[in-house]
């Protein structure tokens, strides 16, 4: 059995940290599958994540309904963290966000692709999930699980999916790899949008992004930046 006041801390510490660096503010969540029964995850209820204690984390079944519904508000864009759980049984982690860096990507044509070293966790390019296309017009918001569904299949096998006009959802293989991942994001944006001003990118290549990462037997299993954070 998983010790659940454990990971609860861990998805405080998640909600808090998303935060302080900059990924959320106000708005955007993380959530975790719950290890003991993967059709259920935690969330917190409806609260900026800087201000998440472990009291407001409340669970929720895949079709994002409450376990124990006691009238506490709860988040709107619950959809996408059920249906990304329900589509990919891998992901244990879900972060959705509306960083102002990766806003770029979500209105303009010029795709997302890694160009710095930490950035290749990403993988060769993250693909645009547009709501209209199914959809219609919208508030943009991810409120139905039909719309959940719909962009679990854009985001597909990948790490992370751009949501036009709105932010972006990432995935982990436990929460501090989503925050990892989300704040991988953010740099690589940022170093993106600052490098325009000086000239063209250069991309990483292909085969930079999917080479094994060296040097890793000797972590022996330590998350350095986990504790950094």
């Amino acid at each position: 059995m998983t010790d659940i006041k454990a990971l609860i801390r861990e998805l405080v510490a998640g909600n808090r940290i998303l935060a302080n660096e900059g990924v959320v503010d106000a708005w955007g969540h993380i959530s975790v599958r719950n290890p003991d029964n993967p059709n259920h995850y935690f969330l917190s209820r409806s609260r900026s994540p800087e201000l998440v204690e472990p009291d407001d984390i409340m669970e929720f079944d895949l079709e994002n309904k409450p376990i124990k519904d006691d009238g506490r508000p709860i988040y709107i864009e619950r959809p996408i963290h059920g249906a990304i759980y329900a589509a990919r049984p891998d992901v244990m982690s879900v972060v959705h966000n509306h960083c102002p860096e990766i806003l770029p990507f979500a209105i303009t044509n010029v795709p997302m692709r890694p160009a710095v070293h930490n950035a290749r966790r990403l993988g060769e390019k993250l693909d645009v999930w547009d709501i209209a296309k199914k959809f219609g017009d919208t508030d943009l918001l991810v409120t139905t699980n039909d719309q959940g569904h719909d962009l679990a299949k854009t985001l597909g096998q990948g790490k992370a999916v751009i949501m036009r006009g709105h932010g972006c959802a990432v995935t982990g293989r436990h929460i501090p790899d989503a925050v990892q991942c989300s704040l991988s994001v953010k740099n690589n944006a940022n170093a993106i949008l600052s490098g325009l001003k000086l000239g063209p990118i250069q991309y990483l290549s292909p085969g930079e992004v999917n080479r094994p990462q060296g040097g890793q037997d000797s972590l022996r299993g330590h998350d350095r930046s986990w504790e950094y954070l």
